[in-house]
This record gives structure tokens, sequence and C-alpha cells, in this order.
């Protein structure tokens, strides 16, 4: 399966795209996305249901969040009430620690995204702060980054012994599957399923972007 883990729609507060609309893209351009993840910043949106959606474009639409910690942004996949009574998403430095451990004693996943960018990525913090004990997954493709961003992320995660995914981080519908990750061999139809298969470690970033969409 291909699925574009990061993505956002107009729940969060920089979001300008529609779900429905994210959908219509994918089947007008023939995206070969199985599906998306929408990681809406500092909140989980647990009200809102996409299931008319799923069935009638054909795509699986899972729910997950984007929380701001003290060493930059982090996705976290199998958010559940136990993890929203530890952690509170709004709280712009998260301390990484607790978002990591809490994430998995909640049987969560906790991943860091774009951590080659300046302020926002885990490894501009190593650089200051130190490595931080617990990460094994960061995202190392993004949709968003500049030249040189990705690179760095997959250099420094293969130094570290990380494995890495892809997301497209899109904010518009046109944006949505620039990068991506697929998992060989697995099928996918819940957010249960997306955490088993993220700690088992079998999947690949993959990038669709073409040149003229490479910032």
């Amino acid at each position: 399966m291909l699925l574009d883990l990061h993505t956002h729609s107009v729940k969060s507060d920089d979001g300008r795209a529609k779900v429905e609309n994210y959908c219509k893209w994918i089947r007008k351009k023939e995206l070969p996305l199985d599906g998306f993840v929408l990681t809406e910043h500092r909140q989980f949106d647990a009200s809102s249901d996409y299931r008319h959606l799923e069935d009638e474009y054909d795509l699986l639409i899972l729910k997950a969040s984007e929380v701001e910690t003290d060493f930059g942004h982090v996705l976290v996949f199998g958010v559940n009430d136990d993890l929203l009574a530890a952690l509170d998403f709004s709280d712009i430095r998260l301390p990484i620690d607790a978002v990591l451990s809490e994430a998995e004693r909640c049987g969560a996943f906790a991943a860091p995204c774009h951590p080659g960018r300046k302020r926002v990525g885990l490894f501009s913090h190593y650089e200051e702060q130190g490595i931080v004990d617990g990460v094994h997954t960061v995202e190392v493709l993004n949709g968003g980054s500049i030249p040189g961003e990705d690179e760095w992320s997959l250099q420094r995660a293969e130094d570290l012994g990380y494995r890495g995914f892809g997301g497209s981080d899109s904010h518009v519908v046109s944006r949505i599957g620039l990068c991506a990750t697929e998992f060989p061999n697995e099928i996918i139809t819940s957010v249960g399923d997306l955490v088993d298969a993220l700690t088992a470690g079998n999947f690949q970033p993959i990038s669709l972007r073409t040149e003229t969409e490479i910032n």
C-alpha cells in the first residue's frame, strides 16, 4: 500500500484543503495513493467522520496529529483517549521525552517530521542539545522541504540508524502525494493496522515529485 502519512486540512489553522477535495484531486490526477493520514496541528480531530468519503472515492482516510515539542515537530499515529489525557496537544513546547514515552505506553507511534528543517526539525536541535533516546523513525521525505532539507534528513537518519518514511505535509490540495510511504505486502484498513506496520518497520519513503514540484 502507498499512503501519504502527513497531510493537513482546513481543521489545521494553516490548512486550506477540504478533505473531499483531496479525494477528488487524487482521483482526477490518478495519483497512486491508496489513502492518506490527516495530521492536524496541535490537536486530534476526534469528531470528523470520513467513512462516506472513503466509500465514495475508495481511499483510506486516517487521522493522527502533529504536535510541537522542545525538539521540533512530531507526528503521532494511534492517538487515543489515554494519550489525550496524558499530553496537552495544544502545548507548543511539549517535552519530546514525554511524547515518545507516553505514545509508547498508550500503544501509539510517535515519529519526528521534517527533521532536517531549521527550528522545527529534530536534527537542528540535535546540533544544540544532543541526541534524544527513544527516537527510531523519522520522516526523511517531506513534500514541503526546500533543497537540502531532505538530503540532510536522509543522511542523518542513515548515520543514526533511524528508519525513514515519507509524507507530503500538504496544506493545499495540489500538494498531496508529493511524498508518501510504501508498505510492501501490507493491508492497512485502520489506525491500528498503521501503528502495527510502522512498528514492524517494513516500509520505505517514496518521492512522487516532478522537477517542477521540487521547491
